[in-house]
C-alpha cells in the first residue's frame, strides 16, 4: 500500500493528503526515509569524481527529501496531538535520527570531499555561504576528531536526543494530567469568557493551559485557589516520580559540557555562541545586565505599589508569586482606568488573524485565501498566501489548546522554501477555545509573533533550503517575529480589527488610548522574569556543569538579587526552550538580542512618518524577510538600517530608559 506521507504531495498547492495519513504510516515512513537518506549520502561519499559544489553540497541538500517529509509531519503530530503511541515512536526514533546525523557529519569520505572543496573553491554568493555552513557543521559535529572522539560524540548526541524527548514528554504529562474541578462559588472574579473556557458537563475545570491558568491568576479573588494554581504551574517537571525532570537536566548539562570540550571549547556556552551574532558569553552577559538593573529597579518599585494595594484591601499577607498578577491588574485598572477584561470582547481570534494578514498586505502586498481542505487536525485552518498573482506558500494554523498538545506557541515548517519550491508553514498556539474565541492583548501579540516567523518562510527567496526562511543565526531568528508584533499596536490596525464580538463596533477611542498608554505597564515584572531565565541558562552553560541544577539556579538568582515575588519565566524543570533540544540552549538570551534590532528597526519606520512606508517595507523584505541565511546577519541588518543598533531603543520600548 502506498504510504501517503512519502507519495507525491498532490493536494492543493502541494499539500499532503492529511485525511489519508494514519498513525501507522509514520513509523514505516521514517524508517524508509532514513534508509533512502543513508543510501544517498553513501553514494555521495563514495563517488570517485573530483568534488564540486553540485556533486557534493547540492547533492547533500537533496539527499533527505523523503526523511524530511516524514519527520516534518510526524513531529508536528507529536507536538500537537500526542498519544502514548506517538510518544513511544518518538522515543524510538529520536536517537535513531541523532545517530544518523552523526553518521553523516562524521563520515570521513564525505568530510574529505567537503573540506577539499572548502579549502580550494572560487564560489561566491549563496553557494559560498552554503558551503561555509556545511563545512562548519561537519567540524562542529566532530568530523575532524580521531575515531575515539567521533564515537564518543556520537554516543553523546544519541543520549541527548533521548533525554530531550524524555524532558518534553514529562513536561507534557505534568501539564496534561493536572486539573482542578471548581464549583460555581469558586469562580469569584473570573470574567465570563474564562468561565466559558473552563466549563465542562461536570463543572468548571482549571488546567495548566497558559490561556487558562494565567487569566485565572490575574482575576480570581480566591487567594487560596490562586496559590494552588500557581504552585502547580511553577512545579511542572519537579513533582517527583517518573515525570521529574531535575536529574534529566543535570545529565543534559554534563553531556553538553563534555561535547564542547571534545570539540576544543572551554564550555558549552563558548561552543554554542561561536557561530551566533553574540560570538561569546561575555557579550551576552553585558547586554542582559544592561537591561537587568533598570528592570529590577522598576519591578521593585512596582512591588511596593502592589503591597500598598494589599494593605488597602485590609490584608496583611506578604506579596507572593500568586499575588503579583492579580494585584498588578488592580494597579493597571487604577492607573490606566481599564482592566484587561474590558479588552477581550474586542479581540476575537478571527479578527486578529485578519489583522495580521492586513499588515502583511500593506507591507508586502501579500493576500491570504482560505482553503476548504482537510488539515492535520479538525481545528486546523489552511490558507494559500499570494503576492499579487504569485503563489508564495501555504500557512497551516492550529490555534486552540487541547489535551496532548505541547504548551506555548511556535512556528514550524512541513516543507522548506528552496528555489521554485514554496514553503508549507505551520503556526501553532494554545488559545482558549470559545464561540467566538476571545484573545487577550498578549494572545494577539503571540499571534502576530508567530505569523512574523511564518512570513520569514513565506517571503524567503533562497536557492538552497540550508539558508532559506528561518535558517539563520539563533540570535537573529526572532527579529522578523518580534518586529512584526509592533504593527499590532498601530492605531489604524486596532481601529479596523479590534471590534466587539457581539455588536461589531470598533474599540472605543478612549479604551484604545488607554490600551496604548499602558503598553509598557508591567514591563518590570515581564523583563525580570525573562532576563532571570536567560542568565540562569547562560550560567548553566558557562564553566563546569552544575551537579545540582536547582542549587545552581538558586545561586544565580541570589547573586542577581531576584525579587522574591517574581518567579523565573521558565524554571529549570520546565525550561523546555533549553532542555527539550539544543535550539535555545545557551541561547535563551536571543529574544532580547533580537529585540535590540526589532526596536531599532521599527523606529526606522517611525522616522519616515509612516509605519507602512513603502520604501522601508521594500528594504525590510529584501534584507530581512526574504534573505534567510544567505548572508551573515550583521551584513543583512546593516544593509537594512545602515548600522548596527545599541540597546537604547529596546529600553525606550520597554519603558525602562532613564
Amino acid at each position: 500500500m502506498t504510504n501517503p506521507i512519502l507519495s507525491d504531495w498532490t493536494g492543493p498547492h502541494g499539500l499532503p493528503d492529511f485525511a489519508a495519513v494514519r498513525f501507522e504510516h509514520y513509523g514505516p515512513a521514517l524508517e524508509e526515509g532514513l534508509a533512502e537518506a543513508r543510501a544517498r549520502t553513501t553514494e555521495i561519499a563514495e563517488q570517485e569524481t573530483v568534488p564540486t559544489f553540485e556533486n557534493t553540497i547540492a547533492a547533500l541538500e537533496r539527499s533527505g527529501e523523503a526523511l524530511d517529509k516524514a519527520a516534518s509531519l510526524f513531529f508536528h503530530e507529536a507536538a500537537t496531538q500526542s498519544t502514548p503511541e506517538t510518544e513511544a515512536l518518538q522515543r524510538e526514533m529520536s536517537p535513531k535520527l541523532a545517530a544518523f546525523s552523526s553518521e553523516v557529519y562524521q563520515n570521513q569520505q564525505l568530510w574529505a570531499r567537503v573540506d577539499a572543496l572548502y579549502q580550494d573553491n572560487e564560489l561566491t554568493g549563496e553557494e559560498a555561504r552554503v558551503l561555509e555552513l556545511y563545512h562548519r557543521s561537519f567540524v562542529r559535529s566532530g568530523a575532524a576528531l580521531d575515531a575515539d572522539g567521533r564515537q564518543r560524540l556520537a554516543e553523546i548526541m544519541q543520549r541527548l536526543a533521548e533525554l530531550g524527548t524524555a524532558f518534553t514528554q514529562n513536561l507534557l504529562a505534568d501539564e496534561r494530567d493536572w486539573e482542578l474541578m471548581l464549583a460555581e462559588d469558586d469562580l469569584a472574579g473570573l470574567p465570563d469568557d474564562l468561565k466559558r473556557a473552563m466549563e465542562t458537563k461536570d463543572g468548571y475545570k482549571l488546567t495548566l493551559s497558559r490561556s487558562v491558568v494565567v487569566p485565572f491568576l490575574e482575576t480570581s479573588t480566591r487567594r487560596d485557589l490562586r496559590e494552588t494554581a500557581w504552585t502547580a504551574w511553577t512545579a511542572r517537571g519537579a513533582n517527583g516520580g517518573e515525570t521529574d525532570n531535575r536529574q534529566i537536566a543535570a545529565e543534559i548539562l554534563a553531556l553538553r559540557h563534555e561535547r564542547a570540550q571534545l570539540l576544543g571549547f572551554d564550555d558549552f556556552a563558548s561552543f554554542k555562541l561561536a557561530p551566533e551574532m553574540a560570538k561569546e558569553p561575555g557579550a551576552v552577559r553585558d547586554l542582559l545586565m544592561q537591561v537587568w538593573e533598570p528592570a529590577k529597579a522598576k519591578a521593585e518599585a512596582d512591588a511596593d505599589r502592589l503591597r500598598a494595594l494589599i494593605a488597602a484591601d485590609g490584608q496583611n499577607h506578604p506579596l507572593e508569586g500568586w499575588d503579583w498578577r492579580f494585584y498588578e491588574e488592580k494597579l493597571r485598572a487604577a492607573e490606566h482606568d481599564f482592566d484587561a477584561a474590558e479588552l477581550k470582547p474586542y479581540f476575537t481570534l478571527d479578527r486578529m488573524i485578519e489583522a495580521s494578514f492586513e499588515v502583511a498586505n500593506r507591507l508586502f502586498d501579500l493576500t491570504a485565501h482560505e482553503l476548504d481542505v482537510p488539515g492535520p487536525h479538525p481545528d486546523a485552518r489552511i490558507w494559500q498566501i499570494r503576492q499579487g498573482d504569485r503563489h508564495m506558500g501555504v500557512l497551516v494554523g492550529d490555534y486552540f489548546a487541547r489535551p496532548g498538545k505541547r504548551s506555548g506557541a511556535w512556528c514550524g515548517s512541513m516543507q522548506s522554501q528552496e528555489g521554485a519550491t514554496r514553503p508549507i508553514v505551520t503556526n501553532v498556539c494554545n488559545f482558549a477555545k470559545g464561540d467566538p474565541a476571545l484573545l487577550t492583548y498578549d494572545d494577539a501579540r503571540t499571534l502576530f509573533h508567530e505569523f512574523g516567523h511564518a512570513l520569514h518562510h513565506l517571503l524567503s527567496e533562497a536557492t538552497y533550503a540550508r539558508v532559506s526562511g528561518t535558517s539563520v543565526a539563533r540570535d537573529f531568528v526572532e527579529l522578523p517575529s518580534q518586529l512584526y508584533e509592533h504593527w499590532l499596536s498601530v492605531p489604524d490596525i486596532l481601529r479596523g480589527y479590534a471590534r466587539h464580538y457581539e455588536t461589531g463596533e470598533p474599540i472605543p477611542e478612549d479604551l484604545l488610548d488607554k490600551l496604548l498608554a499602558a503598553e509598557t505597564f508591567g514591563q518590570g515584572f515581564q523583563t525580570v522574569e525573562y532576563v532571570a531565565s536567560a542568565l540562569v541558562d547562560l550560567d548553566f552553560h558557562t564553566g563546569a556543569p552544575p551537579a545540582d541544577p536547582m542549587q545552581a539556579q538558586a545561586e544565580t538568582l541570589a547573586r542577581i538579587g531576584m525579587p522574591d515575588a517574581i518567579p523565573m519565566r521558565h524554571a529549570t524543570p520546565h525550561f523546555a526552550h533549553i532542555f527539550s533540544g539544543d535550539g535555545y540552549s545557551a541561547g535563551y538570551y536571543s529574544y532580547m538580542w533580537s529585540e535590540v534590532m526589532d526596536a531599532d528597526a521599527f523606529e526606522a519606520f517611525e522616522e519616515t512618518g509612516d509605519v507602512f512606508d513603502a520604501g522601508m517595507a521594500d528594504k525590510l523584505e529584501e534584507f530581512i524577510y526574504s534573505a534567510g541565511g544567505t548572508r551573515p546577519p550583521e551584513d543583512l541588518y546593516t544593509d537594512f538600517r545602515g548600522r548596527m543598533p545599541g540597546p537604547e531603543a529596546l529600553l525606550r520600548g520597554r519603558g525602562l530608559a532613564a
